[in-house]
């Protein structure tokens, strides 16, 4: 009985001091707009002017809500001062017909198809060196026709033999060959 009496107490308690509580937010927000609005103020003056303001002999009247001024002594003049000027910086990139620099330097486009992606479907073998490979990508399903020399993604053909080709790829500024094989139909269909 008496925790809930004690409850009920603190819930009153909390009730009548709210009002009080929001009356003490809205005067200590009122005084920061104000302190920032002569704070803009100033700024844009001392812009517009274009004077040096604080110098010696030159005095700067604050009159801050929460009366927060400081006497500062410049030679033989006494200098008030409020908080400091905070200033920022304001950057803007201009495009003028240069790429963006925020986007990557390699497309997804570039990139695909992977190794791991495609299967070598047929062969076109010629000993003259006129051989064509017929290649499709697992994931997409689209086929790719290519001949020595031809570039696939960062892939490019380095070598058509009879039942294999041979792609060099091109890595973080390294090179490596890989060679993909013609599936045998009879270890297929025997499996």
């Amino acid at each position: 009985m008496k925790t809930v009496s004690g409850a009920i107490a603190l819930v009153l308690l909390a009730a009548i001091s709210l009002p009080a509580q929001t009356a003490h937010l809205r005067q200590a927000k009122a005084a920061a707009s104000k302190t920032v609005e002569r704070a803009n103020e100033r700024m844009a003056s001392a812009s517009d002017s274009g004077k040096a303001r604080g110098a010696a002999g030159q005095s700067v009247h604050s009159d801050s809500a929460s009366g927060g001024k400081a006497q500062v002594a410049a030679g033989s003049a006494a200098i008030e001062t409020a908080a400091p000027l905070l200033e920022r910086e304001v950057f803007r990139y201009e495009r003028s017909g240069r790429r963006d620099p925020f986007l990557s330097l390699i497309s997804s486009g570039d990139l695909r198809p992977m190794l791991a992606d495609l299967q070598l479907t047929t062969v076109l073998y010629d000993p003259a060196g006129r051989s064509v490979a017929v290649l499709r990508d697992l994931s997409t399903k689209e086929q790719y026709r290519v001949r020595v020399g031809q570039t696939l993604g960062r892939m490019r053909v380095a070598r058509i033999d009879a039942k294999s080709i041979t792609f060099t790829i091109e890595e973080y500024g390294y090179s490596r060959q890989e060679t993909l094989r013609l599936a045998d139909p009879n270890k297929e269909s025997s499996q």
